[in-house]
């Protein structure tokens, strides 16, 4: 009797693990979104985000809670980039028409670092090249290093004596979710193809 008393509890001891397992491994514990998951980083996804108060293009103040009414990939950059900015601005335009292809709607967002010569306007107009619902946010110096530093971005203006100087800037997108937050972390050299997989999964599991 002991020893198939044993025997019964060894084997659901085993179920039990098997099922914690199970739980741990397949994302379905406490966060629904870890079998998406592609990014770590230092102190959890929640360090990175918070309110914002910026400038859209018709000149209107607006803050996080106006602009980010979906899930939305933001990316902090500037219109007279050379490079890096157009090309991650059409990859996430690119990810945005995949998205919209499978039933999935996201909204890009643009916001720049270079309020000095990025007016509402010329933000605003680089951002509609990209995609019709990209939206373009500028603001003073003051409200877009309060971004940057929400979001835990990095930029620094290069010394230059004429109005063509150039911008150091880290090149990450940003998933966010309306009430969530910041649910991943696309690097610059993922593809749209890949970052419209990673998001679908994450929309799958809203």
């Amino acid at each position: 009797m002991i020893k198939a008393y044993s025997v019964g509890a060894a084997a659901f001891i085993a179920v039990l693990l098997g099922v914690l397992g199970w739980l741990v491994f397949s994302g379905r514990g406490d966060d629904p979104y870890a079998p998406c998951r592609t990014t770590n980083v230092q102190g959890g996804l929640d360090v990175i985000g918070g309110p914002f108060e910026l400038v859209d293009s018709l000149g209107q103040t607006v803050t996080d809670a106006d602009i980010i009414t979906m899930p939305s990939i933001v990316y902090f950059g500037y219109t007279f980039c050379p490079d890096v900015c157009p090309l991650d601005s059409a990859r996430n335009a690119l990810a945005t028409e995949l998205l919209e292809e499978n039933g999935h709607i996201v909204q890009p967002i643009f916001i720049s670092i270079d309020p000095a010569r990025d007016t509402p306007e010329v933000v605003g107009e680089f951002a509609s090249i990209f995609h019709e619902r990209m939206i373009g946010l500028t603001g003073s110096d003051e409200q877009v290093r309060a971004a940057s530093q929400a979001y835990r971005t990095f930029f620094a203006r290069h010394d230059a004596e004429d109005e063509f100087y150039l911008v150091d800037h880290s090149t990450f997108s940003y998933f966010v979710f309306p009430g969530e937050g910041t649910v991943e972390v696309f690097r610059h050299e993922l593809t749209g193809e890949q970052v419209a997989e990673t998001a679908a999964c994450f929309l799958e599991r809203m």
